[in-house]
């Protein structure tokens, strides 16, 4: 008859180990979800300043102060000219840093683009 004390143990440890990728990639998505919202809103935030004033500096900026949640040195800004009358569009790009377990970390790219039409 053979015993089978530790059976118990090593299947335990084999599967708390992919509940703990699980829960980790849960977590990581909802951190990554949260950016891409944020981003998003704040694309959009940037993208109402340059539709009103024209202006790709002052829509940068108002992007960097939309996402406070954001490292701003690493978010990115673009702009395409602003015409009246015409469609003028935001792109807003951040490389946000996942970790997960037994995988590493990796920089994932967010980005969000905004269109609205310039005044004049």
């Amino acid at each position: 008859m053979q015993r089978e004390d530790g059976a118990a143990l090593v299947e335990f440890a084999m599967v708390l180990t992919l509940l703990t990728m699980i829960l980790f990639g849960i977590i990581e998505f909802g951190r990554v979800y949260n950016a891409e919202v944020t981003l998003t809103h704040a694309s959009r935030e940037g993208v109402r300043v340059l539709a009103i004033t024209g202006d790709a500096a002052a829509a940068a900026e108002a992007t960097r102060h939309a996402a406070p949640s954001l490292d701003p040195t690493r978010l990115s800004v673009s702009a395409t000219a602003c015409l009246p009358g015409f469609p003028t569009e935001l792109t807003a790009t951040y490389p946000f840093p996942i970790d997960i377990p037994f995988f590493g970390a990796r920089n994932f790219m967010l980005d969000a683009t905004a269109v609205m039409r310039c005044s004049g």
